[in-house]
Parts: C-alpha cells; sequence; structure tokens
C-alpha cells in the first residue's frame, strides 16, 4: 500500500517563550514492512541538531527554536510504501535486549485487575498463541470509547473504566505480556483506516510483544489484529510517554496549547 501523510503539531503559549528544545522520533522505522519513499520533517523557526539511532533501532533528531515566539509548528510531510508482514518486525536493527521490556513504568504498572485480567487468559500452545489471548483478552475489557481518558491515564485505571483509546489497550496489553512474563512494549505510529481511500485522522498506538523464534510481535488489541499494511510504525519505547513522537522542553511562563492534526492517505496505484 502507497500512503501519503500529513502531521502538523501546533504549540501556542500565553506568552512568548525565549527558547524550546525538542527531541523528534518522527522518521517511520526501517524494516521490511515499510520503505520510505520521501520524508520532510520542518519546524517552524527551527534549527536542526544532531540525529542518531537509538538501542531500540528509533531514529531521534533534535532541534531548537530562539525566541522569543508564542507559536511553534512541526510538520511532517512524505510518502511511504508499506505490505502485510502479519505483524512480525522483520528485518529491525537494534540492539536493546528483549528482557529490557519487562521492566513497568508508571503507566503500565499492575494492580490487582490487571493481575486478574491476566491470571485469567489460559495457558497456550505456545508464547504466539498466549500473545493473541492476551491481546484480545484487552480488547474484550476495555471499549474502545475517545474523550473518556487522557494523556496520563494509566493501564489500571483504564481497565478499571472498560473505556478507553489505544493508547490504553497498548499499556493495558502491554501491562499483562508482562504479567505473563511475555517482554513488552508500546508503539506510536500511523493507521490507514478507511475503506473508501479518504483521509482521516490517523495517529495510533499499539503493542508489541517479544515472541521467541520469531521476534518482536505488533498486537492492536483496540482494533483486534496484528498491524498490516494500513499501519506505519514510528518507534517503541517502555509507554506512551518513553514513545512520544515529541519530546521537549518551552523556556517560559506562558500556558502551553495544544493542536494536532494528522492525515493518511491512500495514493492511487
Amino acid at each position: 500500500m502507497k500512503l501519503r501523510i500529513s502531521h502538523e503539531t501546533v504549540y501556542g503559549y500565553d506568552h512568548p517563550i525565549r527558547n524550546l528544545v525538542q527531541s523528534l522520533r518522527l522518521t517511520p522505522s526501517v524494516f521490511e514492512g515499510q520503505k520510505t519513499h520521501e520524508w520532510l520533517i520542518e519546524v517552524s523557526g527551527g534549527i536542526r541538531g544532531p540525529g542518531f539511532r537509538d538501542g531500540a533501532g528509533d531514529w531521534i533528531e533534535g532541534w531548537t527554536v530562539r525566541g522569543p515566539t508564542d507559536e511553534v509548528s512541526v510538520r511532517i510531510s512524505g510518502r511511504i510504501e508499506t505490505r502485510d508482514t502479519a505483524g512480525v518486525l522483520r528485518g529491525h536493527r537494534e540492539i536493546i535486549h528483549p528482557t529490557t521490556y519487562l521492566r513497568d513504568t508508571k503507566a503500565t504498572r499492575a494492580d490487582k485487575g490487571l493481575e486478574a485480567l491476566a491470571a485469567g487468559v489460559s495457558e497456550a500452545a505456545d508464547t504466539l498463541d498466549l500473545a493473541h489471548r492476551l491481546s484480545a483478552a484487552v480488547g474484550e475489557a476495555i471499549a474502545y470509547r475517545p474523550g473518556v481518558t487522557e494523556m496520563h491515564t494509566t493501564a489500571a485505571e483504564a481497565l478499571a473504566l472498560g473505556e478507553g483509546v489505544c493508547q490504553d489497550h497498548a499499556h493495558a496489553l502491554v501491562a499483562v505480556a508482562r504479567l505473563r512474563e511475555l517482554p513488552a512494549r508500546y508503539v506510536s505510529g500511523y493507521l490507514h483506516s478507511t475503506i473508501d481511500g479518504e483521509s482521516h485522522d490517523a495517529a495510533h498506538a499499539w503493542a508489541e510483544i517479544h515472541v521467541e523464534g520469531l521476534g518482536w510481535v505488533g498486537f492492536d488489541a483496540a482494533n483486534r489484529c496484528c498491524p498490516d499494511e494500513r499501519y506505519v510504525r514510528l518507534g517503541s519505547g517502555l509507554d506512551a510517554v518513553d514513545a512520544a513522537p515529541i519530546r521537549g522542553v518551552a523556556m517560559g511562563n506562558g500556558a502551553e496549547r495544544l493542536d494536532v492534526a494528522v492525515q493518511v492517505e491512500e495514493i492511487a496505484q
């Protein structure tokens, strides 16, 4: 599938900031399931700093914006070609050992509810089967409903509520997988899901679970499937904060507001 992606994030400030430093994880991953043909990152008034590939295989680059300014925009545009690898992250280079992803964070820390959900999944024929069953259990336990949770909602809180968005499904799946001794991590990216090809808001998140013999395999509990050619992978981390496409620090006293617009559309063959 050939996709065109447009992603704009605009930061506004009540009072002009003096300086802004950002770390961007906004470049598509390099693996067999996707090939980038064009990719442009623009930061208004920004100075591009050094970039590097981290131990998880994600490309990260730094940007600095010198003020005073009361608005900063980060724009991404590009074309990418994807193919279905049945969720398996083939050909992705990284050096971090999978067991690193057994470590909990505040967002994925288990409580009694998550422990019960993990324990309630019956024994499976193999690790891959168990991962599928855990993903299905999370999809059943948390209904997809936008607007009921927020950025800092934890997996435990979303499960107790029984509703949430893709971030909550990913956090919960990461949590229960780790409880069953399976390394798991949070993945950020994009999703093209409109059958008629119309562009739409499509920032997305899912989880990856490490399966012996296969490596990392993606599971989207929110949509009850494994990532296919509709998905574009950007990067991963222990949780949403760790895998955030944009992280930064602004120097100033003004309150910050944020507007995000993402479009993913299929390009005619």
